[in-house]
C-alpha cells in the first residue's frame, strides 16, 4: 500500500479518475467534491481520515446525516459517493480494505417524476406563441417571447437536458436538419431527431432575430449560439430559461412550482412511452448511460399495458 495522504489529495485523485475514465461532468464532480468534503470534516473531528477510517465510523457518519435532517435520498447519494471513493482507494492500493463495502443505505422508494399532461404543454406552447405575436408588445418583448416559444418547442420535441438545450449551436437550426448532434454528460455525443414543429419554431425564431438585428441585437445575429446572451458563457443560462418558463406557466394558468425544464424533459419521455415508444429508444434519446435511470418511467409503461389488456383482451369485461 502507498503511504497515507491527506483527504484533500485523495479526493483530488478520485475526482481526476472520474473525469478521465468515466467522463464525469463539472456538475457531477462538484457534487462529489461537496459530499466528500463533508465526510472529511466529520472524520477530522473524530481524529480519522480516508486512509484509516473503519466501517463503524462511516456508520456514525450516516447516522449523523440523519440527525442533521438529511432526506433519505440525500443520505443515499452521500453513501454512493463514499462507496465509490473507498472502492477507488482499494483498487489503487491506497487502502488494503474497503470499509464501505458492507454499509447499507436508507430504505427508500424512488419518487415518480412530476409530469405535465399533453394539454398542459399545449397550453404553454399556445400562450408563448400568443405573446410572440402580440400586437401591443415591443420588438424586444416579441423576440424574447419567440425565443421562449422556440426553447419550449425544441425541449418538448427532443427531451434535451436544459444544459444541452441552452448551449445548442446556431447550426442546429439549419433548414435541412432532421437530426441534431448533442453533446451531453461526459462529453458524449448523440443524435436527436427534430420534428416539424421544432424545426419551424427555430426557423421563425432566427428570422425574427434577423428582423430585429439592429443595435445591440446585432451581436446575437453573429453569435455561434442559437440562444445567445451577453453573459460570460455567451449563451442563455439555465437559470434564466427556468425563470422565463415559470413566468410563462403562470401566464398560461398553470402553477409555476410544477413547471421546470426538467419537468418538460420528463413530459417528453412519459408521453413517448404512453404512446408506445420502446424504453430503450427513450433511453437513447434522453442520453442515459444506464437503462436503470430510464426505468423510473416504467410506471407509464405498466399503466399502458394494463389499459391494453383491459381494452383489447377478448375476455375482458365490457
Amino acid at each position: 500500500m502507498r503511504s497515507k495522504a491527506p483527504d484533500a489529495k485523495l479526493t483530488g485523485l478520485f475526482l481526476d479518475m472520474l473525469a478521465a475514465e468515466q467522463g464525469a461532468g463539472e456538475n457531477t464532480l462538484a457534487a462529489y467534491r461537496r459530499d466528500l468534503a463533508d465526510l472529511s470534516e466529520f472524520l477530522s473531528r473524530a481524529g480519522k481520515s480516508f486512509a484509516g477510517v473503519k466501517t463503524e465510523t462511516l456508520r456514525d457518519y450516516l447516522s449523523d446525516l440523519d440527525t442533521r435532517g438529511f432526506k433519505s435520498s440525500s443520505v443515499a447519494r452521500r453513501l454512493s459517493a463514499l462507496r465509490h471513493l473507498f472502492r477507488f482507494l482499494l483498487n489503487e492500493r491506497i487502502r488494503g480494505d474497503d470499509p464501505a463495502a458492507i454499509l447499507s443505505g436508507p430504505k427508500r422508494g424512488r419518487g415518480l417524476p412530476k409530469v405535465l399532461s399533453i394539454t398542459d404543454v399545449d397550453r404553454m406552447l399556445t400562450r408563448a406563441k400568443e405573446l410572440a405575436q402580440a400586437a401591443d408588445a415591443s420588438n424586444a418583448q416579441r423576440l424574447r417571447a419567440m425565443r421562449l416559444y422556440c426553447l419550449l418547442e425544441v425541449l418538448y420535441a427532443t427531451g434535451l437536458r436544459v444544459s444541452e438545450l441552452v448551449a445548442l449551436p446556431r447550426s442546429a437550426a439549419r433548414n435541412d436538419a432532421r437530426m441534431i448532434v448533442v453533446r451531453g454528460k461526459g462529453n458524449k455525443e448523440r443524435l436527436v431527431p427534430l420534428n416539424d414543429a421544432s424545426r419551424q419554431a427555430m426557423a421563425d425564431y432566427l428570422a425574427m432575430t434577423e428582423i430585429y438585428g439592429a443595435g445591440k441585437s446585432r451581436n446575437a445575429v453573429a453569435s455561434k449560439w442559437l440562444f445567445p446572451s451577453f453573459g460570460e458563457s455567451g449563451h442563455l443560462t439555465r437559470q434564466h430559461f427556468a425563470r422565463d418558463l415559470k413566468e410563462l406557466a403562470a401566464s398560461a394558468g398553470l402553477s409555476p412550482r410544477l413547471v421546470s425544464p426538467h419537468v418538460l424533459r420528463h413530459a417528453f419521455a412519459s408521453h413517448l412511452l404512453h404512446n408506445g415508444a420502446d424504453l430503450r429508444i427513450v433511453q437513447t434519446l434522453l442520453g442515459h448511460t444506464d437503462i436503470s435511470t430510464t426505468q423510473i418511467y416504467t410506471h407509464v409503461v405498466e399503466e399502458r399495458l394494463k389499459s391494453l389488456v383491459r381494452d383489447l383482451h377478448p375476455l375482458a369485461e365490457k
